[in-house]
């Protein structure tokens, strides 16, 4: 177990004991997110990195050593994490880069990113005795949290969900048997409602930005990273952004990682939003402050990266302005091509927020932030599964034929020709 030292605020750095605090700095408030912090020099002296990982689990767990959970703490038996890392030459030709990679976080228990962090919280919540944790969610959130109570006893989820998420995202959540409230308001407000009922009814709240463990369980991708490319980084990482939690939780996985030496950089961090929902790309194109940021519209096909106030801004704008890194915007047309592109270049079928990647590589390019002869690493963060409908609207097509050999023979052949 790695053993905190402090929880510092990000705006402030005013520092917390464990357990001196639950969520945010009280004196900066919800703005306040606060980074876990260990002593990395004791356990860059305790923790041999070839050793720790030797015949260990295939999962997240197998960081344990630099996870805050007890060893004797049981933790959700899903297996997430390590997530396959796909070397995608087509795409890297494509896309105009030297190499690229993607990282399929679609094939985690409930297909998305978000179950790290879920199996995080709810083994803190089983370390702290708690038997309710809520979220808020547009979807992915809500089905990791619900996937990973569900298999532990005597544990339940409280899920606040925008009643306009999409309809396989909230059947998920209702398969898993969780409690789900559709709000009759955007994610925001569900956002507002879920922390305070947790407040008065005592629930360990999962809200990103409000819990400081979610980017704890997020920071393993890019653990994975490094280590599936044998300690070398990619000059550059792409993450899809609403909140901010994983971009956020990249920036510490990679920054840990360069603290223990293990590896020699911190690639840049290219952030990408919906055009319709870029609260973080006005902030960074207008140096302004986390503290200072205002509400903005929110509307996007990509609901999982659908947030007019990110929760989770501070680690966002920390983690892009610190690796010399940029946020970008594209629209919901190109998200919406990007499906198909992704992944007839690469095998991977990714939901609109997670194929955002995908645009956001191109107009990166295409505006010199990248460079043709470095190397990319796209994270997907979510399965395609999770939304067939706006699957549904990127393609067309298809074949009807006669059930006759010889006519569909003759059929392929005019295609083919």
């Amino acid at each position: 177990m790695a053993e905190i030292l402090e929880l510092r605020c990000t705006i402030c750095e005013q520092t917390y004991q464990p357990g001196e605090v639950e969520y945010f700095c009280p004196a900066c408030g919800q703005v306040g997110t606060l980074d876990v912090l260990y002593n990395y020099g004791t356990l860059k002296s305790v923790v041999d990195r070839d050793a720790l990982f030797a015949n260990r689990e295939i999962s997240m767990w197998r960081y344990r050593d630099l996870l805050p959970v007890a060893p004797g703490t049981a933790v959700p038996p899903l297996q997430v994490g390590y997530t396959p890392l796909l070397d995608a030459p087509r795409l890297a030709a494509e896309l105009g880069v030297w190499r690229v990679w993607v990282k399929d976080d679609g094939q985690n228990p409930t297909a998305s990113l978000k179950d790290r962090a879920s199996s995080m919280v709810v083994a803190r919540a089983i370390e702290k005795g708690a038997q309710v944790v809520s979220t808020a969610s547009t979807g992915n959130a809500a089905a990791a949290l619900s996937g990973m109570c569900a298999s532990v006893p005597d544990m339940q989820a409280i899920i606040f969900v925008p009643a306009t998420a999409p309809e396989a995202k909230i059947a998920q959540l209702l398969v898993y048997g969780a409690t789900v409230l559709l709000v009759e308001d955007t994610y925001d407000v569900a956002f507002d409602l879920c922390y305070e009922l947790s407040q008065s009814e005592g629930w360990y709240c999962r809200n990103t930005g409000i819990n400081p463990f979610t980017t704890e369980g997020k920071k393993t991708a890019a653990y994975e990273i490094a280590e599936q490319l044998g300690w070398h980084v990619p000059d550059v990482v792409v993450v899809s952004v609403g909140d901010g939690s994983i971009i956020g939780g990249m920036h510490k996985g990679f920054w840990e990682l360069r603290q223990l030496g293990w590896i020699k950089r911190i690639p840049r961090l290219i952030g990408v939003q919906s055009s319709g929902s870029s609260a973080l790309v006005h902030a960074w194109e207008n140096d302004v402050a986390p503290a200072e940021m205002q509400p903005r519209p929110a509307e996007t096909i990509a609901d999982s990266i659908s947030a007019g106030l990110p929760r989770d801004r501070s680690k966002a704008l920390r983690a892009v302005r610190q690796t010399g890194g940029a946020f970008v915007a594209v629209d919901d047309a190109e998200i919406i091509a990007a499906i198909p592109r992704l992944a007839q270049s690469s095998g991977v079928f990714a939901e609109p927020a997670a194929a955002a990647v995908y645009a956001g590589v191109k107009a990166a390019v295409q505006s010199n932030l990248i460079s043709p002869d470095e190397e990319v690493a796209l994270l997907v963060t979510g399965n395609g599964l999770k939304d067939v409908k706006s699957a549904q609207k990127s393609v067309s097509g298809g074949m009807r034929v006669p059930p006759d050999a010889d006519n569909i023979r003759q059929r392929l052949n005019r295609g083919l020709q």
